[in-house]
């Protein structure tokens, strides 16, 4: 047996063999991968795994091999080239079958579904975000919750809450922590943070690695180019871990999410929710705000300050939201 790394924009034909061991093994062909290793007996790819980050995944052995033989170096293998960039903290999101050789190696699961096991191992860990949400708890017999990416915040996303402060006591907005879009993390955070501060029933969290996020929902940051079959095995992983791990710990029970017209992928997203959370949560769509007839987006103000149309952007966010944007680019004209 040979371990090598697989380098697919340069070698068709190991790119086809990681697909077909990958299909052979149940699973998509995920492409969205950094790093890929596969151990050959000969000229066969008999095994195979992937690293996105700190996210092990497309791990594959071919049906005609013994799995723990062959898992035990490519796991390795893999881990190594983890601590090599100093990741002390990984993820694994696997089939259910492989799950036990993960926990033999000091996994732990997060959550699972029929199809997929997201595990990890090192800190900060599951335990860690459970106990910063917390400690954030407001005592509350109706708890709503809405999970945003706010690239940039905008009137639409203020509907949105205020639309669930209408029906809720409490009301948490978890901000999406992955630094994957065109306004940072902080930046998003702090848009959303001013633009409640008068609402103490508002609560702003962050979703670390569990809501959104590389690890649970990778797909959903490729939007136009992301395979939506993987986007809805990884949606329901999502929402299945919003379901179980994280809404208990707030005493969650309605959700809330905008409509989605314009990308397929946070459709999806939408869809799944309601499949996971029937008879568990209350999920409620919220149609969108429009200006001029047309539905507001964080991709329209993010087209308008490309055009440093100021005009147009002051109409589609909160003045909170304006003045940050304008402080932030001191040159733009009003």
């Amino acid at each position: 047996m040979q371990l090598k790394r697989l380098w697919f924009d340069i070698n068709p034909v190991a790119k086809r063999q990681w697909q077909a061991l990958l299909t052979q093994a149940g699973l998509m062909a995920d492409e969205q991968v950094d790093y890929t290793i596969g151990l050959y007996d000969g000229d066969n790819l008999v095994a195979t795994g992937s690293l996105y980050q700190n996210i092990i995944k497309c791990v594959a052995v071919a049906t005609t091999e013994t799995h723990q033989n062959l898992l035990a170096p490519l796991i390795k293998a893999l881990l190594d080239r983890l601590d090599e960039q100093q990741q002390s903290h990984a993820f694994v999101y696997t089939k259910p079958c492989t799950a036990p050789y993960f926990e033999a190696l000091g996994f732990k699961a997060v959550v699972a579904t029929t199809h997929v096991v997201l595990l990890e191992r090192g800190y900060p860990d599951l335990n860690a975000y459970q106990l910063l949400l917390d400690q954030r708890k407001v005592t509350s017999a109706n708890a709503g919750a809405i999970v945003m990416n706010a690239n940039p915040f905008t009137n639409g996303h203020l509907q949105l809450i205020q639309t669930a402060l209408a029906t809720c006591d409490v009301v948490y907005v978890f901000v999406v922590s992955e630094d994957r879009s065109q306004f940072d993390t902080q930046a998003r955070l702090t848009m959303v943070q001013q633009a409640v501060a008068d609402q103490s029933r508002v609560i702003v969290l962050p979703t670390n690695h569990y809501l959104v996020a590389n690890a649970t929902f990778p797909a959903y940051f490729l939007k136009d180019q992301a395979d939506l079959a993987v986007a809805k095995e990884q949606a329901q992983l999502d929402a299945t871990l919003f379901l179980r791990k994280i809404s208990p710990i707030l005493d969650i029970h309605h959700r809330f999410v905008g409509d989605e017209p314009f990308s397929p992928v946070t459709k999806v997203y939408n869809d799944q929710l309601a499949q996971v959370l029937t008879g568990q949560l209350q999920l409620t769509v919220v149609p969108r705000l429009t200006v001029d007839a047309q539905p507001v987006s964080a991709t329209q103000v993010r087209q308008a300050l490309a055009a440093n149309d100021w005009a147009t952007v002051k109409q589609l966010v909160p003045a909170t939201s304006y003045h940050y944007l304008k402080g932030s680019q001191p040159h733009a004209n009003s």
